[in-house]
């Protein structure tokens, strides 16, 4: 890198020959002005005002314009010949802890390179010292014909200096604040804490210049004689915040999706993040309904229904649970039926197609005549002899 300004710094009695070169660079692409008529370039040229000739660099000075407009020239001479120590010197006046030192103030970036074999052994002291100390140097330095504030401090195994505006450029922050009292809700801090935990940390070295790109694609394309489309704007809502709560909630959605969507292909853990989805409300009716309902289905289990046939023609649905058979009413006679229908399935599951059907007959006769004749015994003789006819059927069945 070359080196714009040679000089030395002043460590107390100890002096540190060095080099000054940019830390930074400036990647901005520069346009030229032309003549839209022709293309041609639009040059400005330098000429007096009071003859209107174009002078070269070699006749213009400098000069220092008064209140009433005289003109009070300077020459280089003039100022080599003023008392600024700091000139080609790199003073050190004090060392400050960093926090003491304010973002605002911070100008331009160097890097202060050793000057030489000798300069080595000094310049190596004065890094080591800055870093087991934890603080910065504020010095003063002379740059471009005028005296300036720097702030010194460890950048890897360099010394960088940052330029600094004195105090009385810094301009206070007036009317720059929101006029009036403006009260902010315990929620909209959670919200606002919660998008900035979400959008977490960034690696510095992954932003770059968005812009910069596409106007160099550009110029690349208008170069190609390629059709350039406009690009679709983006909805950025105009600025506009109806309700900021929503507006930080869906901030915190779009957050997530975009840091699930950069996670996919990472693998599972910690790298997805869940939507986020407001929980429904439930009115009191309609959770005692669902109350009710999970009740009854944990009761009844798993039943399912099946239908049967009756000898007689009539078609009979009964519930499989064990609750429906405990709450239907049931008579011995019915059990009995269920008995011998399960019997002659079984038989006909055995014996053949053949021998089920002759079996099912007789058994639908013999159910027809025992329901027949308990309905008669009991419209006749009432409760006794019911009972007593009870044992007979059981002994017929047998």
């Amino acid at each position: 890198m070359r080196s714009i300004w040679n000089g030395a710094i002043s460590f107390g009695l100890v002096s540190i020959p060095v080099k000054l070169v940019n830390a930074t660079e400036n990647h901005s692409i520069s346009f030229r002005q032309i003549h839209l008529a022709d293309g041609g370039r639009i040059r400005y040229r330098k000429v007096c005002e009071l003859d209107e000739e174009e002078v070269s660099g070699g006749e213009i000075g400098k000069a220092y314009e008064d209140a009433d407009g005289t003109m009070i020239p300077i020459t280089d001479e003039d100022l080599a010949q003023l008392p600024l120590p700091t000139a080609k010197t790199i003073e050190i006046v004090a060392f400050v802890p960093a926090d003491r030192i304010d973002p605002l103030q911070m100008d331009a970036a160097y890097y202060l390179s050793a000057n030489g074999v000798p300069a080595a052994k000094p310049y190596t002291l004065l890094r080591e010292a800055l870093k087991r100390s934890d603080r910065v140097a504020v010095a003063k330095y002379a740059l471009r014909g005028r005296e300036r504030l720097g702030m010194l401090r460890v950048v890897d195994d360099v010394i960088a200096m940052h330029g600094l505006l004195w105090p009385d450029e810094m301009r206070a922050p007036q009317d720059a604040a929101p006029d009036g009292d403006v009260t902010v809700r315990d929620a909209e801090l959670d919200l606002a804490d919660a998008l900035m935990d979400t959008l977490g940390e960034v690696d510095m070295d992954t932003l770059h210049d968005d812009y910069r790109e596409a106007v160099e694609e550009l110029v690349a394309a208008k170069a190609a004689g390629e059709i350039v489309l406009p690009a679709e704007p983006e909805d950025t809502g105009d600025g506009k915040v109806i309700d900021l709560i929503a507006a930080l909630e869906n901030s915190v959605r779009a957050a997530r999706k975009s840091r699930h969507v950069e996670g996919e292909g990472a693998g599972d853990g910690d790298g997805g993040m869940a939507d986020v989805h407001p929980i429904k409300k439930t009115s009191p009716k309609t959770s005692g309904k669902t109350a009710r309902t999970t009740e009854a289905e944990q009761t009844t289990g798993t039943a399912k229904k099946t239908t049967h046939r009756t000898p007689t023609g009539k078609t009979v649905t009964r519930s499989g649970s064990s609750t429906a058979k405990k709450s239907a009413p049931k008579s011995t006679g019915a059990k009995k039926s269920t008995s011998t229908r399960k019997k002659s399935s079984g038989s006909a599951g055995s014996d053949g197609s053949t021998g089920s059907r002759t079996t099912a007959k007789k058994t639908a006769k013999k159910t027809a005549t025992k329901t027949a004749t308990k309905k008669r015994t009991s419209s006749s003789s009432g409760g006794t002899t019911a009972k007593k006819t009870a044992p007979s059927r059981k002994r017929t069945s047998a």
